[in-house]
């Protein structure tokens, strides 16, 4: 007998439990056409949420759509280390218990890791299962785990040796804290109140002097060059000349280019390769010298040449380095 109102928890863990007893979701090859997915992995730093089941309901229509057109249907299920996000949150748990990351070794932090693989990729699934999502559970794979783990590297190594990927100097972004490149998609940008600082640099061999104005004094220890605006009528004279450097006395060129916005601050623009990814295409395009100040903590290094600076965090260096030039004369105006 039916019941009058339908009841969730009893239907579906009756049956659910049913499919799974049965194999009814199990693959193997066959004589069959093939028709595969493999899940998106989830990450496993917390548990599913509306967009997961969005995205899984969908695969599940498809996938059980295709047994019934007669298909070797297979779903593959599985769970993404996302190792970034997931060591912010292992790192999170360790303070709780008053453990800081660098006190351990690569393999007791790699243990911590995976104990939190094991528990929130385990609700993960579970959670798909209570979706009623029609996976072959026995191929249930992780991105890390041995198999996938020594497939990646089989890859990059072959892929290396044909010469298809390589190693090379590249700007990323970089994370002072963790001690890791993130991407594009990792990083979060907000608008700041910050300051102008306007800084002279005086012209090679003469008593003139190009003005720039940045946001990011620490980094002019590693200015490769001026750019200007080839139309900018005011710099038009300095064409084959260099300029000084302030602090470190170190002459660098002065360029034309059009990237360079006449009207915006003074129209002339320290380029520092190192520091900013527009300064590395200009760099790049005018083979520039890649002087890198920063070590990847976030403090000034010795190739910064300015003893007062040189171990300090990047930010103190800002404050320090703006005393340095009023000092030198080279600070016009905050």
């Amino acid at each position: 007998m039916i019941n009058k109102t339908f009841t969730p928890a009893e239907i579906e863990s009756k049956w659910y439990d049913y499919w799974l007893e049965h194999k009814m979701f199990k693959s193997v090859p066959n004589e069959k056409e093939a028709y595969t997915i493999v899940i998106p992995p989830p990450n496993v730093t917390g548990v599913l949420h509306l967009g997961h089941t969005l995205n899984n309901t969908i695969q599940d229509i498809l996938i059980r759509r295709a047994r019934m057109l007669g298909y070797n249907a297979c779903w593959v299920p599985g769970t993404d280390h996302a190792s970034i996000a997931t060591e912010n949150k292992v790192i999170e748990l360790l303070a709780e218990q008053g453990i800081e990351k660098k006190d351990l070794t690569r393999a007791d932090f790699l243990k911590h890791a995976f104990d939190w693989k094991e528990k929130y990729g385990g609700i993960i699934l579970k959670q798909l299962r209570h979706l009623g999502a029609s996976c072959d559970w026995d191929r249930t794979a992780f991105t890390m785990d041995d198999e996938r783990y020594k497939s990646v590297i089989k890859i990059f190594v072959d892929l290396y040796n044909k010469g298809l990927i390589y190693r090379g100097a590249r700007m990323v972004n970089w994370d002072p804290k963790r001690q890791t490149a993130l991407s594009d998609e990792e990083v979060y940008h907000k608008d700041v109140t910050s300051k102008f600082y306007t800084v002279q640099y005086q012209i090679e061999g003469s008593d003139q002097y190009i003005t720039i104005a940045t946001t990011r004094p620490e980094t002019i220890m590693a200015d490769a060059a001026i750019c200007v605006h080839p139309e900018d009528e005011r710099y038009a004279h300095l064409k084959g000349k260099k300029a000084i450097v302030p602090l470190v006395n170190r002459a660098i060129p002065i360029i034309f280019d059009e990237y360079v916005d006449i009207e915006f601050g003074t129209g002339a623009l320290k380029v520092t390769p190192a520091h900013d990814i527009n300064d590395h295409k200009l760099g790049m395009k005018h083979d520039l010298p890649v002087i890198d100040i920063i070590n990847d903590n976030g403090t000034i290094n010795e190739k910064a040449e300015v003893a007062e600076l040189i171990g300090l965090d990047r930010f103190k260096a800002r404050r320090e380095i703006a005393i340095l030039l009023e000092v030198s004369g080279n600070l016009l105006k905050v």
